[in-house]
């Protein structure tokens, strides 16, 4: 068999939706972006989503309508709090605003950040803390805003916004996430703002795209809204569609900002997508379910995907051999590919990347991080895989791990 790691779940129902976007003579952000941003603020319970051509450039959006960093209008101490184990995009937006990064080490045994170690780096200059939800397993939400509750005094706004929230923003890097529950609320309407990926490896895709939603009780969503659509085309006082209609050709530019929209094919992609999801969490659940099964008996550690308190959206199938070397990690992953599997690893932890060595970041000073990383193994987690595929995988991965556990 061959095996790959993540290809998208594409169906005539998505082949329709982007042929009809097309058919319709309105191709780029119009009526069908509209439709879905409004889906994707039922889906997560909230009132307003924004959908842009990244998760990376809603992730930057929520930390420019917050004000923060030099390039907004705040400040080059403001201070964003951001995970050592992560893609890049968590922490590459706070260096895109001016703001200066600060790197939180992983928990002794486990991917989530040390949460002790985040309450000691809120200082007068924090503004945000950009949790991540990896692998569609939603962070401890209760330890952040508890964390953010009791930090409140050293809290100092510098935006309308900030003063509305009154303390450092939570702003959850939710890429993995869509459709994940934290007791029982969908992950988009807990943090004070949530950036979804629909980039092509991820559960619901439009090819590349993202969402921003948010949940901010004090703030008018639709003002947020409207600043958001400025902010992500050119700070043009009129969007295209509203620009096509009869004598509206006039507009001004009351900011010279971004180009980040979402196009009606993309977002056409995503409406048949979003029609059939439940069914796709449902199927990931169940090959999630067969995993940790296979798992358990050969001493593989796993991620807790479902439990009393969260619901996981499935993502990433991130398992850890015990005691394994790199060397014999990647032993491990040529043996797989020798078997026709593709599996990765997520992730390498940003202190280890080139561009977050040159900001000064040592991989030694995050010791957790990487002992995580360094026996880490991601198998292939997706809705084309088949039943006898899975079989397959568990078998070759049990097969060849049990000689290094």
């Amino acid at each position: 068999m061959k095996i790959p790691f993540s290809p998208p779940d594409m169906t005539e129902l998505e082949v329709q939706g982007a042929v009809n976007a097309i058919r319709s003579g309105w191709i780029t952000t119009g009526p069908k972006t509209k439709e879905f941003e409004r889906q994707i603020a039922d889906y997560c319970h909230v009132k307003r989503a924004v959908c842009l051509n990244s998760q990376t450039a809603c992730a930057e959006m929520a930390l420019r309508l917050l004000g923060i960093g030099i390039e907004n209008g705040g400040s080059s101490f403001d201070e964003v709090i951001v995970p050592a184990y992560t893609y890049t995009a968590s922490a590459a937006v706070v260096c895109h605003v001016g703001a200066k990064l600060i790197l939180i080490d992983s928990q002794k045994d486990s991917l989530e950040m040390d949460y002790d170690a985040v309450e000691n780096a809120i200082t007068e200059n924090t503004k945000a803390i950009i949790p991540v939800d990896l692998g569609g397993i939603p962070c401890d939400y209760d330890r952040i805003f508890a964390i953010v509750e009791k930090k409140k005094h050293l809290f100092t706004a510098s935006s309308n916004l900030q003063k509305a929230i009154g303390r450092v923003a939570i702003c959850t890097d939710a890429a993995h996430a869509f459709g994940a529950k934290w007791h029982d609320k969908m992950v988009g309407g807990i943090a004070d703002f949530s950036s979804f990926s629909f980039h092509a490896v991820k559960n619901l895709t439009t090819a590349e795209g993202g969402a921003l939603t948010w949940n901010i009780p004090s703030a008018d969503d639709e003002e947020l809204y409207r600043q958001a659509q400025l902010y992500s085309l050119h700070g043009q006082s009129k969007d295209a569609l509203a620009k096509t209609k009869l004598g509206a050709w006039e507009y001004d530019i009351v900011g010279p900002w971004y180009k980040c929209n979402m196009t009606d094919i993309m977002a056409g992609i995503g409406l048949a997508q979003l029609e059939r999801y439940e069914s796709i969490l449902e199927r990931r659940k169940a090959i999630i379910g067969r995993y940790d099964a296979a798992c358990k008996m050969i001493g593989v550690k796993v991620l807790p995907h479902n439990t009393e308190e969260h619901q996981s959206a499935g993502h990433l199938y991130i398992t850890r051999v015990p005691g394994i070397s790199l060397e014999q990690r990647q032993e491990i992953i040529i043996k797989m590919a020798e078997a026709g599997i593709a599996t990765n690893v997520h992730y390498k932890p940003l202190p280890m990347m080139t561009a977050y060595k040159n900001l000064g970041f040592n991989i030694k000073d995050y010791p957790n991080a990487y002992r995580q990383f360094e026996n880490e193994i991601t198998l292939p987690l997706h809705t084309k895989l088949a039943d006898e595929e899975v079989e397959y995988v568990v078998e070759h991965y049990s097969e060849i791990v049990k000689n290094y556990v």
